[in-house]
């Protein structure tokens, strides 16, 4: 990586911490392409919910099992896409990922858009239909996995030069798009639907296909402008080229049991990578986040439909939620500036899990007695810990930047990626056992277990890594100087 020295502070870029180290004009195109890229897979994401729902009036059941392969495909693909992100030519893999994932939610779209249009369909063909916008679904999901993980966890470590404050800014500023996208773009999406579903689908291919130019030239751009990004990885791992190219000389002649063993070696030997790794605790701490309910999604949503909430009164609560997050990607660098990453992440998670419990016990409460009080104790709760959620998760992604080489940041980041869309299709589990809305509470429940035990895995990290959770020294020196300063006190007014 380039030193500071490498890199020409702009003029006028007063004393914001990204520009000091990162050229403007690389800074913009890198963020025109994540927003791009994440604009159009939110809007997606959410859009097909909406569309499934239009085309299966009264039924969760397409939708569920779309969802349900969509983020299997994410845990199945995830050391390939691990691997080719350590492997391979850094713009090859964006461009990849960008190409693949347009044309597939193209083909997504048209799918959809006939399933929508008034065309006579038996249901063997609308079920066939169904079946090939979830294969495009398992090829979108991946690819989507794919431009995060390349971009967020290693580009942006390269483009920052090293610098770690440099970083802080550019992944509080990465977060922010990805926010700002998590807001407008289903708000959008949402309001075209309500005018015509029709209408939704041509919007969303509009905006796909237009967006593909500009996302590539800008990223491509980013890629010739910092030589650090041309430059190969410091080292292979002993397993990546050469053993895929054996497996691929020698096809011809292998069975498929030999070749589904090579696979799995190949699984067991990341996996075994990510648990032994020193970042091991953190990761997987962020990645059991995942494992709830109380994040404003379709369970969430439902339920509170079911307990009087209107859908204003849901989009108000959702837009708090986020507002709370977009307030995070400030906090949290402030509070790393002060107390650093580790301490800070302690913090945030505490935070979070103390907002939940307290939205929780609300809920509890008045679960019977006063249902629309019940939710609103839920709503707070939830609201107040996406201040701790996003802060947390800036504090991991930074010490996960830091601590992972080079050469692994792909396999580490695709698996830690799998086992966040494991932890996701549990929390989908879990509204499958408990479906009725009066069952909610056991969900919201189980939800904040796991949060607590992500904030316990993290501070299992802490502990081991500074011996300590507290400073129990300089709390007790505190004390005893109030202490003192008392006495003093009250020796002056005695005599």
């Amino acid at each position: 990586m380039a030193s500071d020295g490498e890199r020409t502070p702009l003029l006028g870029e007063g004393d914001n911490p990204t520009h000091r180290h990162v050229p403007a004009s690389v800074a913009r195109r890198l963020y025109a392409s994540h927003f791009l890229s994440t604009w159009n897979s939110r809007v997606f994401e959410f859009g097909a919910v909406l569309y499934l729902a239009a085309v299966f009036p009264g039924t969760l059941l397409p939708m569920s099992l779309y969802a349900l392969v969509r983020g299997l495909s994410a845990i199945v693909f995830a050391p390939m896409v691990g691997w080719y992100v350590d492997t391979g030519n850094r713009l090859q893999v964006v461009r990849v990922s960008i190409v693949f994932q347009r044309l597939v939610v193209a083909g997504s779209c048209s799918v959809f858009y006939v399933l929508a249009a008034d065309i006579p369909l038996s249901p063997g063909v609308r079920a066939g239909l169904l079946a090939v916008a979830a294969f495009f679904a398992c090829v979108e999901k991946p690819c989507s996995v794919l431009n995060l993980v390349s971009v967020e966890k290693d580009w942006v470590v390269v483009v920052s030069g090293g610098n770690s404050e440099a970083l802080q800014a550019m992944n509080a500023q990465m977060r922010r798009i990805d926010l700002l996208c998590k807001l407008l773009g289903p708000l959008f999406i949402a309001m075209v639907d309500a005018y015509s579903s029709q209408a939704a689908i041509l919007a969303n291919f509009a905006m796909n296909a237009a967006s593909i130019a500009v996302e590539y030239l800008a990223i491509a751009r980013v890629y010739r402008e910092v030589p650090e990004l041309q430059r190969a990885k410091t080292q292979r791992r002993r397993d990546a080229p050469e053993a895929e190219s054996s497996h691929v000389s020698r096809a011809a002649i292998r069975t498929l049991w030999q070749r589904l063993a090579a696979i799995v070696a190949k699984c067991a030997q990341d996996f075994s990578l990510y648990f032994k790794h020193p970042a091991f605790l953190p990761s997987i701490a962020g990645a059991i986040l995942y494992f709830t309910v109380l994040s404003f999604g379709g369970q969430m949503v439902t339920y509170l439909l079911s307990a009087g909430y209107s859908s204003t009164r849901i989009g108000i609560a959702r837009t708090l939620g986020v507002l709370f997050e977009v307030l995070a990607t400030w906090a949290a660098p402030w509070l790393m500036g002060r107390i650093g990453a580790i301490r800070a992440g302690l913090w945030m998670s505490s935070w979070q899990v103390v907002m939940l419990a307290v939205g929780v016990s609300v809920f509890w409460a008045f679960d019977t007695s006063r249902p629309l009080i019940s939710a609103s104790g839920l709503v707070g709760g939830t609201i107040l810990s996406r201040l701790g959620l996003r802060g947390f998760d800036l504090c991991v992604q930074l010490i996960v930047q830091e601590e992972v080489e080079a050469e692994n940041r792909g396999v580490f980041s695709a698996v830690e990626a799998a086992w966040q869309n494991a932890f996701e299709l549990l929390a989908y589990a879990s509204t499958v056992v408990f479906s009725g809305p009066q069952q909610f509470k056991w969900p919201s429940l189980i939800s904040t277990a796991a949060v607590a035990s992500a904030s316990g895995a993290y501070a299992a990290f802490v502990y081991l890594r500074r011996g300590h959770l507290l400073h129990l020294e300089a709390l007790t020196s505190l004390l005893w100087t109030e202490k003192w300063k008392q006495r003093e006190g009250e020796g002056e007014r005695g005599h």
